[in-house]
């Protein structure tokens, strides 16, 4: 049986409310010292905090123990337009018009406009195996695109893993573009490994550089060899090199299966790993930054395309388009990897 419980604003206040409270689940509802809604989904295994109406990021993660996400300055999620006000969460849907960092001719956001949208409605849907926060947001301009997003983040009953999923559908008479990345802020693991189910060699350093990286002369030798030796970052053994940011791409992962693994794995003997359907998701991005301010180690970004902007993506061929009233479902599952 499947229950639909609809949220509004007026149930999140400063002190904790349970919504929900069962032999799999608990379900606390509050409000950051900022103002945001947060909904806190708890199994035998761990919890995640998600932003219902604030472009449905999960904020928090913590499974076994163990915290998935990005260390960062920030102590709270805080109100802003772009995801630079606020971050440090663990996830957050990158797009949808327009993703990654704008190159030259962009006028778009820093990860497009989805990444702080303000949410139309939210609801919790409990199931048996698991339960699901899901949200809704109409997006129109006028002289402009009109599409609906439906985003939504399961916890599954009794495992430290969760579903991350996006439907966006078209709602225009006319041709829109899509970008998508499914952008997961893994924690910085000291000495971890990296491995997927994909070549090594698929992986290429990032040979740009966007405006808001400020390169080194240390930093520009230890990418030169990078660039010439890609397959030498297997492992994170040198944090003082990952600042500035270290980027690495993966295009056209279809070529090697319908699904593609990512795993990170610590020297203590857990390790986070995600999994999706390259039919979806043909594009990886693998994101290292490490200084005082901030810890991170996305192993693995899935996209529909390079996250170098829009322009980039329309010269490359990888901007993908939706027709009228079409739509496209992507979901990713990602957490602490099962033995």
């Amino acid at each position: 049986m499947k229950t639909t419980l609809p949220l509004v604003p007026a149930l999140f206040g400063e002190t904790p409310r349970t919504l929900l409270d069962n032999a799999s689940f608990r379900i606390e509802l509050f409000r950051y010292p900022s103002g945001i809604e947060a909904v806190r989904m708890e199994n035998s295994r761990g919890y995640v905090i998600i932003l219902p109406f604030y472009g449905q990021m999960v904020w928090d993660a913590v499974f076994d123990g163990h915290r998935l996400t990005m260390g960062s300055g920030f102590k709270q999620p805080l109100p802003g337009k772009d995801i630079i006000d606020t971050y440090g969460c663990f996830a957050f849907h990158s797009g949808l018009l327009a993703n990654g960092c704008p190159g030259e001719g962009d006028v778009h956001a820093l990860h497009g406009e989805m990444a702080c949208a303000r949410l139309d409605s939210a609801w919790i849907v409990l199931e048996e195996q698991g339960v699901a926060l899901q949200g809704q947001l109409e997006y129109i301009k006028g002289f402009g695109h009109h599409y609906r997003a439906m985003p939504g983040v399961t916890l599954l009953a009794g495992r430290p893993r969760l579903r991350i999923e996006m439907s966006v559908t078209n709602l225009s008479g006319s041709t829109m573009p899509l970008q998508y990345m499914c952008h997961m802020n893994y924690a910085y693991v000291a000495n971890g490994s990296f491995s997927q189910s994909i070549p090594e060699t698929a992986f290429q350093l990032r040979t740009s550089i966007p405006g808001h990286v400020h390169p080194t002369p240390g930093w520009l030798a230890y990418t030169r060899q990078l660039q010439a030796e890609p397959q030498r970052f297997g492992s994170l053994t040198q944090p003082e090199m990952y600042d500035p940011e270290i980027v690495f791409f993966a295009d056209n992962l279809a070529q090697y299966g319908d699904r593609a693994t990512f795993t990170l794995s610590s020297p203590a003997g857990y390790a986070f790993s995600t999994t999706f359907d390259t039919g979806q998701f043909n594009f990886a991005t693998r994101w290292i930054l490490h200084n005082s301010d901030q810890q991170v180690a996305a192993f693995v970004l899935p996209a529909t395309c390079r996250p170098e902007g829009f322009s980039a993506a329309r010269r490359a061929g990888t901007l993908l388009t939706l027709e009228a009233g079409e739509q496209r479902h992507f979901s990713v599952e990602t957490g602490l990897a099962e033995q």
